[in-house]
């Protein structure tokens, strides 16, 4: 789970008692709050020999968000957040800036930013981006247009209607062309939308999106257009988290490199967690992505085969709102033969962490 507690407080997680972010500044309307976490965490891999391989995957995670009173109405506001990985000697550690963006909030009239933001039709896959270590990785990719972070993303968000309708949300959103030498993470002109109604504990999403794609990606002949549609719903009350999503994308998921991008995609994501008043919250959750054609316009005959296929089992123990541990298996039901056509993964994987969170 790439978001888990940091740059938007998912409100079932706030539940669990996640430490909001620390104060540092507050006066005359200006704030400035620094937040992030310290993780230590080692992987588990089963290889199809029965022997397993282990990793260490720990990492630090910090950032700031500030805001400024301009008048009554008129708010500005700013975002930075930035990985830092600890699993490789000094010096050679691939660090990254997840987000950095600025905007300003006109009251009832919505938020406009500009920058390294979330993806609009992100709102429907953090809907089940909850699991503990594993999940949301079906249709939602980093840099992939606009289903994950994402670059050059101008977004306007409303709540509640204008004022108008509680619990009514949108936003639209809109990215310019960038990284035309990266075929795999490279987007032209695009733009992206979410309605989303919360009530009583439910909510549902649904979102679009649709991108012209670079000269280097038409060139697999799929077309010069890709598209993300996506609906989802939750509940979240009594201290119980359920949420189910489906969603379909076309020339728009990467496949791998010996593929290239999916002509199509079929999604569904699963979740529910129940959080224990002594800390502990087990959660189960399902992943499943199916690519259709792919590789059919490349010169390698078309098939069909799974890109991710699991299920994760795990949980987490809260000893309080800045510290706890977690574990989670997962349970890989992707086909060997579709793993090695695709490139991807169909080991069983484990993991254990500890998180110092603020």
């Amino acid at each position: 789970m790439k978001r888990k507690v940091l740059a938007v407080l998912v409100p079932v997680l706030l539940s669990a008692g996640v430490a909001n972010a620390a104060e540092i500044y507050n006066k005359n309307g200006n704030k400035f709050d620094l937040y992030g976490k310290m993780v230590g965490e080692r992987i588990w891999d089963k290889t199809d020999d029965s022997n397993s391989e282990n990793a260490d995957t720990s990492y630090a995670r910090f950032g700031i968000k500030g805001e400024t009173q301009i008048s009554d109405r008129l708010t500005g506001f700013g975002q930075f957040e930035y990985n830092m990985p600890a699993n490789a000697p000094e010096g050679d550690q691939e660090q990254s800036t997840r987000l950095a963006f600025a905007g300003l909030k006109f009251g009832e009239y919505g938020s406009f930013d500009y920058g390294r933001n979330y993806g609009v039709a992100y709102d429907a896959g953090a809907y089940t981006d909850m699991l503990v270590e594993w999940g949301g990785d079906s249709w939602v990719h980093t840099d992939n247009f606009m289903t994950g972070r994402t670059t050059g993303v101008a977004t306007y968000r409303n709540s509640d209607f204008f004022g108008a309708v509680e619990g009514l949300d949108f936003a639209l959103q809109y990215q310019g062309k960038n990284h035309d030498n990266q075929v795999e993470k490279a987007n032209g002109d695009g733009y992206s939308s979410s309605v989303s109604y919360n009530f009583d504990g439910f909510g549902f999403v649904g979102v679009y999106g649709k991108s012209d794609r670079t000269d280097k990606q038409a060139a697999d002949g799929y077309g010069e257009n890709a598209e993300v549609w996506s609906l989802a719903a939750k509940y979240d009350a009594n201290n119980l988290y359920a949420a189910v999503m489906y969603g379909e994308t076309r020339n728009m998921t990467w496949a791998g490199g010996d593929v290239g991008f999916a002509n199509k995609t079929q999604n569904v994501e699963a979740v529910v967690q129940y959080q224990f008043d002594f800390g502990l919250r087990p959660s189960l959750g399902y992943v499943y992505s199916s690519g259709k054609d792919l590789g059919e316009k490349n010169g390698r005959g078309g098939f069909n085969a799974d890109l991710v296929n699991y299920v994760e089992l795990g949980t987490w123990y809260y000893f309080n709102k800045n510290m706890n541990v977690y574990t989670a298996y997962k349970f890989n039901l992707l086909d060997e033969d579709d793993a090695a056509r695709t490139g991807g993964h169909s080991d069983d994987q484990f993991a254990l962490g500890i998180v110092y969170q603020f």
